[in-house]
């Protein structure tokens, strides 16, 4: 994928982060942890592997934080592959790949068969449960031994429906607030990158491939460490949790 130069992408880039804290205010603060817990568990130079890397907002932060680190980023959105490979371009430490992640060959296309870590954040809530227990097969066959795979997502306890509903209700009345005095969100966020010389194409094809934004499955903390645990890993559990997400780790 061709990038065009003149196109301002750390403009598009500041632009996705604020419309993501809009419906995450804490992002930040999981990326902390994330990084983190890579330095605790395979020091400061990784080999990384960013899954479902969107903009490359992983894959930034790691950069800033572990100038040594290498990384690999995967995903299917061809606009959103468009604005990290005009930030990363000329960049040696990242190489990005278009894969979708439920093609059952998709390991195929990375350039490396094994990563000290795999993380991904706010995107594998959008596969249902039995692709995503799939998936964590083959993220558990790439990490290795030591290594770790976090996941950082929406992940609900349907045991306690109160605080649910009442988590749920105060977010929203402040996602209203702030879109009233005009922030940007999710979809006029896609309006502006149509209208954009350069994302216009890239974002009809994002569209044509993925259709209007639709959830899969939202599972629990211990949902997601148990099947983790099937699939290959030695521990699981959260260490870091909002309200409504959590971030699983899982060491190998």
């Amino acid at each position: 994928m061709t990038t065009t130069t003149g196109t301002d992408w750390h403009a598009w880039q500041e632009s996705w982060d604020r419309q993501q804290e809009w419906y995450l205010p804490d992002r930040e603060e999981r990326f902390r942890v994330m990084l983190d817990m890579v330095e605790a568990f395979v020091g400061p130079e990784p080999r990384v592997l960013d899954l479902a890397c969107g903009t490359g907002s992983i894959t930034s932060r790691l950069f800033e934080r572990f100038p040594k680190a290498v990384s690999t980023g995967v995903d299917l959105d061809p606009a959103l592959l468009t604005i990290a490979e005009g930030t990363f371009e000329g960049d040696r430490r990242v190489t990005f790949v278009t894969a979708d992640l439920k093609d059952p060959d998709w390991t195929a296309r990375l350039p490396h068969d094994s990563y000290d870590a795999v993380l991904t954040a706010t995107a594998l809530h959008w596969l249902h449960s039995e692709p995503l227990a799939v998936l964590y097969g083959q993220v558990a066959e790439l990490v290795r031994d030591g290594g770790v795979f976090m996941n950082a997502d929406h992940m609900i306890d349907e045991t306690t429906p109160r605080i649910n509903a009442a988590e749920s209700a105060h977010r929203h009345a402040g996602r209203e607030r702030d879109k009233a005095a005009g922030v940007v969100d999710w979809a006029q966020w896609w309006r502006l990158a149509a209208r954009d010389p350069v994302l216009a194409a890239p974002t009809a094809r994002r569209f044509e491939i993925y259709g209007e934004h639709a959830d899969g499955d939202i599972q629990s903390v211990d949902w997601h460490a148990r099947v983790l645990r099937e699939k290959g890993f030695a521990e699981a559990r959260a260490v870091w949790c909002s309200p409504s997400d959590s971030l699983v780790l899982a060491l190998k």
